[in-house]
């Protein structure tokens, strides 16, 4: 009887949580949606301010929920954040941009594309101002082209160049016995190092050198012409890591004035003619974008732009992955489609499932039969990256982008010793056939096993670089010259007939629309594959991801080891996918 009563109590008490769960999920969504519908309007001499403060994708993503819920945080969206700056230079009400960054967080790629939209807005007469506490040197990117940069007095600007840093867990795995089994094509595809080395190979080491210093000198170059700096000087300004302080940022150059964020607001009160005493009008790029009130384009015409962001993976995936079932149905869509007269295949992914890329490379070759197809790259679009693309009848990419690492992996972790000498675990078996358990995790690989597993990898490595060179009409025997799982940067792949041209997803746009032989306005974009609601992200954001936001903070620092380990045990088939975790700062 007294379990029975524990059994209810626990029923209850079960049921009484879930109420007030639901009770303040209800609350939560009733406010959501009351602050999203709220009428904004623009006073007139205002101010568009941007603090870029979260995350930066291709696609916008809403989320006031994911620090309870574990699930995809908010982001800022490419697209979104380029159409209000675009907005706002035509807007009467708009005065000026004012730039309040610190860290910003994306890749360099949408740095170049955002900067590239503020030098636009600058053409239009209206000034921008700029000013930080501290700023990183991708932030810093973006407020060079700004007239005004205020730097606070006792602040910081990092202008010591570009690094690269990735974690090698060989020891760990040698501790916690396990052995990854590893096969490759490509001294250059260097993704799995990280799990039978200690450090860099000299090869791996050569790449992120060559693209490292390619990405800086166009970034170097940038920042001189903005702030009239001899390319040479700000080179040795950079690599001498002259800026120490923020006297050191004004007397090199690089700002223009030291001084606390109400100097800021003031000079920028002056210049519209408002007095010190008065309030700045200064709107928010969230709220700028709900006072939007333009008219969507009337035009039959369409642009598909599929937006490919992530990981590759088989089956549907989610807003953060590219799953081949869900994106081959985008692109099959928009083939069928007969209001759409072109696509551009926007990439922004490390690579993935080598399966899962040929699918969507299928569902691109039948597409581009019938109606032009412009791959745009991003940040980054290497490996299965590449591999989507590679199809496409002209590939742009920017100088920045990271692209190429042609090659294919696979890794097959052996955590017999971790069960056996670790846990006390042993293992045995009863098969029907000499290979039936192939592939396992619980014993060694044989040779001949081995053997079969690496002729497997260089089956697919040869339809790879086959294809590849199909689409970039060269010989197979060169595009595997440059091949061998090298990463390039943008600049260096179109040196190497890698991409067609460097430049940004408008461009892309406008060569697609002139493929089609459609006029500017002639047409409308059409947004591809269709995005999870916020309510249907919000529900699946309970279950695996509520579990690992827990784990994230039990393990904190130790949490990428830990992700890292998980992916390598739960890869699916052969891996087109970028050196993990690589992250330039």
């Amino acid at each position: 009887m007294r379990q029975f009563f524990k059994y209810v109590l626990a029923t209850l008490t079960g049921l009484v949580l879930f109420a007030v769960v639901g009770f303040v999920l209800l609350i939560g969504f009733i406010v959501a949606a009351a602050s999203s519908d709220k009428e904004v309007t623009v006073a007139s001499n205002s101010v568009l301010e941007l603090t870029l403060d979260k995350p930066i994708g291709e696609r916008e993503f809403n989320n006031p929920f994911s620090s309870l819920t574990g699930g995809q945080s908010s982001s800022i969206g490419l697209d979104e954040l380029k159409a209000s700056i675009r907005r706002a230079k035509a807007d009467d009400d708009i005065k000026g941009i004012f730039l309040n960054l610190e860290l910003v967080q994306g890749g360099m790629a949408s740095m170049e594309e955002i900067r590239h939209e503020l030098l636009d807005f600058k053409k239009s007469g209206k000034f921008i101002v700029s000013y930080t506490d501290a700023q990183s040197e991708k932030s810093y990117y973006l407020a060079s082209v700004a007239d005004k940069l205020y730097l606070n007095p006792q602040g910081t600007l990092e202008f010591n160049g570009l690094s690269s840093e990735t974690m090698y867990y060989k020891n760990l795995f040698d501790k916690l016995g396990v052995q990854a089994q590893i096969f490759r094509v490509g001294s250059f595809k260097s993704a799995v190092e990280p799990y039978f080395r200690t450090g860099m190979s000299d090869s791996a080491r050569l790449q992120t050198s060559s693209f490292l210093n390619s990405i800086n000198n166009a970034m170097l170059a940038d920042v001189s012409a903005a702030r009239k700096l001899a390319p040479a000087r700000a080179k040795v300004i950079s690599d001498s890591m002259l800026v120490h302080n923020a006297d050191d940022a004004k007397r090199l150059g690089l700002v223009t004035d030291l001084g606390y964020y109400d100097q800021a607001t003031d000079y920028m009160k002056g210049k519209l003619g408002v007095k010190k005493d008065k309030k700045l009008s200064l709107i928010s790029l969230s709220d700028y974008a709900k006072a939007d009130d333009s008219e969507d384009e009337v035009s039959g015409n369409r642009i598909a732009v599929i937006y490919a962001e992530g990981d590759i993976v088989t089956g549907k995936g989610g807003n953060n992955s590219i799953g081949s079932t869900r994106f081959a149905e985008a692109i099959r869509k928009a083939r069928l489609d007969d209001k759409v007269k072109a696509v551009v295949l926007r990439v922004n992914s490390p690579g993935g499932s080598s399966l899962a890329s040929d699918i969507i490379y299928r569902e691109v070759m039948l597409t581009k039969k019938v109606k032009p197809v412009i791959a745009s790259m991003s940040d980054v679009a290497a490996s299965g990256g590449y591999f989507i693309a590679m199809g496409c009848d002209t590939i742009v990419a920017h100088p920045t982008t990271i692209t190429g690492s042609i090659g294919v992996f696979g890794v097959l972790p052996n955590i017999e010793p971790l069960l056996r000498d670790k846990i006390g675990i042993t293992t045995d078996r009863v098969t029907t056939g000499k290979f039936s358990d192939f592939p396992t995790i619980t014993r060694a690989l044989t040779p001949f096993e081995q053997s079969q597993f690496q002729a497997e990898i260089n089956r697919i490595y040869a339809d790879f670089t086959t294809k590849a060179a199909a689409g970039r009409h060269m010989p197979v025997e060169r595009l595997r010259r440059l091949a061998s799982g090298r990463v390039w940067s943008g600049t260096e792949a179109k040196a190497r007939g890698l991409v067609d041209v460097l430049g940004s997803y408008d461009d892309a746009l406008r060569i697609a629309a002139r493929r089609a032989k459609l006029k500017e306005g002639d047409y409308r974009i059409q947004k591809l594959p269709r995005q999870k609601s916020f309510a249907e992200s919000l529900l699946s954001s309970f279950g695996e991801e509520a579990r690992l936001q827990l784990v994230k903070q039990e393990m904190g620092p130790m949490y990428p080891m830990y992700q890292q380990y998980k992916t390598l045990t739960e890869m699916k088939g052969v891996q087109a996918r970028m050196p993990f975790e690589m992250n330039i700062q």
